[in-house]
Parts: structure tokens; sequence; C-alpha cells
């Protein structure tokens, strides 16, 4: 390996100071970037993600490894590519998944780029996940830490950026990373993981929404499954499939949100089986391999032929069986049996054994 220079995303946890300290360790030059947002006063009083208590973190840090820090602003490119897109999505009553857009057009579009500028051959971060090479292709495969493996979120990674990327917590565990952060004597080793999306206040995206886009918001009827309206809501970006709290209806049995109909601004309710189905349409197919559409059988992927995989709907949802349908450039996923609370806007991501074929984003729900 000529190019052991590598810039590590480090954003003052303890998973992306520990891949910064193994990678010194292994013998790389090793440079601290974090990504600032510079999202005001609201974010400056948390310790998470991004905040400016977690850039202090990954400075300190990075003075106890003994290598260099520097500090991005990448406010315009998080406002331009995650930012508008989550409030665009959620005022069409769908539920985004920011974290997998920022990893795809942030982490590993912008700063990677940044660090070839630093003329770093590898961007590395804190993800619980593997990469493995094999026939000059990439592979992006799960973590050996099953309950934190990211996988999910780096599906839309391509050959190019899987090519300079590394994942030295891959084959850890999250305990096993504690330790190895009291063996490096890091300030972090016991600062609390950081679960929030990094530009919500105090994780209220209801909240956001309403200073972003309130005027946008319009109440609307709630619908049972026979059509008869039960009630209002206050704006269908308020709410999301699968939701039973805050609908502030009673019915003499749980409800849930079964169907958010943005055409007409309504909202269905009914019994939890109401909200399982099995069969949905995906769009903007995502391959590891880099194909797209039509994909071909060398990367474990199908032409025109039904394949059965597993798919896993949103990151804390348990991988399932499922039957894939291509029809040019779109795919139909039939579940072996009905999940529950499939969403319009989450990634459905596929997996071969524990390796990750690619994804996509879940358009439409048919029941």
């Amino acid at each position: 390996m000529k190019n052991k220079r590598v810039v590590v995303g480090m954003s003052g946890g303890v998973d992306s100071s520990v891949a910064a300290a193994l990678l010194q360790e292994r013998g790389f030059e090793v440079i601290g970037a974090t990504m600032c947002f510079n999202l005001g006063d609201s974010n400056r009083k948390k310790g998470g993600c991004c905040s400016l208590q977690g850039i202090e973190d990954a400075r300190r840090v990075a003075h106890k490894l003994g290598i260099k820090h520097y500090v991005l602003n990448m406010g315009k490119a998080l406002e331009e590519r995650v930012i508008k897109d989550f409030c665009k999505e959620y005022l069409l009553g769908r539920t985004p998944n920011p974290c997998v857009v920022c990893n795809q057009y942030l982490k590993f579009g912008e700063l990677l780029d940044k660090a070839r500028v630093l003329d770093a051959e590898f961007l590395a971060t804190g993800h619980y996940c593997r990469i493995v090479k094999s026939s000059g292709a990439f592979f992006l495969k799960k973590a050996k830490d099953l309950k934190k493996d990211q996988s999910y979120f780096l599906y839309r990674l391509n050959q190019v950026q899987l090519k300079h990327a590394i994942f030295p917590l891959g084959d850890y565990t999250k305990e096993e990373v504690r330790g190895l952060a009291r063996k490096f004597k890091l300030s972090v080793a016991d600062k609390k993981a950081s679960q929030e999306i990094c530009f919500l206040p105090d994780d209220d995206y209801r909240a956001f929404l309403r200073k972003r886009a309130n005027k946008e918001m319009l109440p609307g009827e709630v619908v049972d499954t026979r059509g008869n309206v039960v009630g209002k809501h206050k704006g269908i970006a308020y709410y999301t499939i699968g939701q039973r709290e805050g609908l502030g209806i009673a019915r003499g049995y749980p409800v849930y949100i079964t169907k958010i109909e943005p055409e007409t601004n309504r909202i269905f309710i009914g019994p939890k089986e109401e909200a399982y189905a099995s069969e949905f349409l995906v769009k903007d197919l995502h391959f590891t391999s880099g194909c797209s559409g039509r994909l071909n059988v060398r990367y474990g992927i199908f032409g025109k032929k039904e394949v059965a995989l597993k798919v896993k709907i949103r990151y804390n949802h348990k991988e399932a069986g499922a039957k894939l349908h291509p029809a040019g450039n779109k795919i139909t996923v039939v579940f072996k049996k009905p999940q529950f609370a499939i969403t319009p806007g989450q990634s459905a991501v596929f997996y071969k054994g524990n390796r990750v074929l690619g994804g996509a984003i879940i358009d439409e729900v048919i029941k």
C-alpha cells in the first residue's frame, strides 16, 4: 500500500475516536476531520455528533493521538443535499432517512473529496460494517457485532467510494471498542452514544418542520378503514405509518396509522393488523456493484428473473425473506410474511447472507 494517509471523520464520539487510534496503531498517517454544520444556538447545547461539544471532544482526541485535526464547514452541503430532501419528503407524507443521504453525499461525497485534496488515499469512519475485495470488486458486509451493524445506512455507496473507504470497527463489538478507548486513554471512552439526527434540536423533527415549513402543513381528516371521518390531524408531515401515539382518537381498541394519502391530505387508521403488508414498489435503485436498473449476475443480483433475498425496511427492522421482481428499472418487493409498517420514504436494503447488495427507496405499499 503506497499511500497510507487516511482522513478519519471524527464526530467526537467513542467509535470514530477509536477508529483513528486503531489506524494510527496500524501504521497509517492519520488526519482527523470533523464536519461542522453551523446550525445555530439550538444545536450548540447538544453534545452529540457535529455539535460544538462534539468538535471539542474530537479535537482533544486528536491532540492525544498527536494528529492533525481540521474542522470543515459543511452547512451549505447539508442544507442542499440533506435538509431540503428531509423536509420535502415529510411534507409529502413520507418518512425519509437523512443518515442514508448524508453518508452518500456528505461523508463519502464531500468529505471524501476533501480527503483526496489532502492527498489521502482513504476516508475512514466509525461505522460498524466491513468491506471485502473479491475478483476486483468491493463488497459491503455486515459487522461482527450484529446489534451495532450499520451497513443499512451505507447501501448507497458505489465502487469508487468503497474502494477508498475503511471501516476499522467492523470486526469489533461495541464493548470491545469501549475497552480499546480505555486502552488508548481516550477522554471519550465512556461518552454516551449519540442516537439523534444531528441537525434536529432536541431530536424533535416536528419542531424542526414547524420552523421550516409551517405554512405548508395543513390540517386534514383522519379516516377509518370504512371511510368514516373520525378526527382531524395537524398536518401529514407530523405522522408516520405504524404510529400509535399522539393521534388523540379513542376507538375502544389501539389504533395505528395504516396509510397516509398526500393527494387528499388524509390519514387512515385501523387496528394493528391493518398496518401490516407484504408487497411494495421501490424507486431510486442503487447497488454497491455500481449497477442500476438491469442488473448482472456477477454481483449475485439478477437480470430478468425474480430472486429471493433478505430485505430490511428500516434500521431496527429484522430483515425478512422476500422475492424481488424486476420490471425495467423498477422492482416490486414481496415479503414471504406480512411486515409491520412498511413506510414510503424509508430505505429497503437488500441482503444476500451478510453482504449488502444494494437497496432502494420505498415508494408505494400495495394492499
